[in-house]
């Protein structure tokens, strides 16, 4: 009973990959051909089951050439959609077509000018009205006896994305160098399995001034803390600010002196962030993007849980991956794991 029930629900997921062969065309190369000419990142974004989706697409299309994103779309109406620029692609997961947490935030990409793509199974659904380009991943049933949880659903969207990223390899001539280079540290498992938390700095091992401190406070704790910047905080240490060694060198041109200026008026406001459950590979995009090598984790509510540096992502001596030091490290370099 138990193997037939096995081989029953094989045999379902299997033919959901299969009959998306005879819906591939015109669509999926322009979909291609977008990502081919985007000056951007390909953005992945779903919700639930089609978010663990999303996050895979995204993490394979990243370790292949094509620099990829994870947006939560719950995050997303609350800041998170300061990640996407005009020159992104956005690919939006879900089988309906009707999850509220992305068809809220589709009008938005929509305005910042960024191109969508969808992934759905339904056609005529508000996702796939706003997009620009619409890949039919419908399947005939769910494995799911009573047609509920998402099963060949989801096989045949994350089958349809490890598509997308063979051929964007094909496309850009990736070769087994270029992916050597994109894994310097170790296994891919290994690299893109590893979370924000598990490399970056935590507690006292974070460098934080308050807000109303001079700048020489800020200046003496950079130099204590050695990762070239300083969080800056409020009283219920939720995220003000930032001070990097590129503020001081930018305030030291615009000011005679600046040990006595007030760290507000040197500081960068509305650092960038990042989710701890995210993954270093995502973590590093983002420092891509914008350009920067520091990176704030915060709550839901804004406060400070750690701080990541790009020499950490790149492979720092101390470089931390699954709990395991990769070399002894000096003290106030070392990252903890987030208790």
């Amino acid at each position: 009973m138990v193997i037939e029930q096995v081989r029953d629900v094989l045999k379902i997921e299997a033919q959901a990959i299969l009959d998306l062969m005879d819906r591939i065309g015109p669509e999926f190369e322009r979909a291609v051909q977008m990502i081919l000419k985007s000056k951007g990142r390909v953005i992945l974004t779903g919700m639930g089951k089609s978010g663990l989706v999303a996050r895979k697409i995204s993490a394979t299309l990243n370790s292949t050439g094509t620099p990829s994103l994870f947006l939560h779309p719950a995050e997303a109406i609350h800041g998170d959609l300061g990640m996407v620029t005009r020159d992104d692609i956005v690919i939006a997961v879900s089988h309906s077509g009707k999850t509220q947490e992305i068809n809220h935030i589709l009008p938005v990409i929509r305005r910042l000018g960024a191109k969508l793509i969808s992934f759905t199974g339904s056609l005529d659904s508000p996702m796939a009205g706003e997009s620009d380009v619409v890949i039919d991943v419908g399947v005939e049933r769910e494995a799911c006896p009573m047609g509920l949880a998402p099963t060949a659903s989801t096989t045949a969207a994350l089958a349809m994305g490890d598509a997308l990223a063979v051929v964007l390899i094909n496309s850009r001539r990736f070769r087994q160098k270029d992916f050597k280079k994109f894994h310097p540290g170790g296994s891919l498992g290994e690299r893109l399995a590893t979370k924000v938390r598990e490399v970056m700095f935590t507690e006292d091992h974070i460098p934080t001034v308050p807000l109303g401190s001079k700048v020489e406070t800020a200046l003496k704790e950079i130099d204590a803390k050695n990762i070239g910047a300083t969080l800056v905080v409020d009283g219920d240490r939720k995220l003000a600010g930032i001070v990097t060694d590129g503020d001081l060198r930018r305030a030291i041109l615009k000011h005679k002196t600046i040990h006595n200026l007030k760290v507000e008026k040197v500081m960068s406001p509305s650092p960038k962030t990042i989710d701890e459950n995210q993954t270093a590979a995502e973590a590093l995009a983002v420092m891509e993007l914008y350009e920067i090598t520091h990176l704030c984790i915060v709550d839901r509510q804004n406060r400070i849980k750690g701080l990541l540096h790009l020499h950490d992502l790149l492979g720092r001596e101390d470089f931390r991956l699954n709990g395991i030091n990769k070399a002894p490290a000096r003290s106030h370099h070392r990252p903890h794991h987030a208790s």
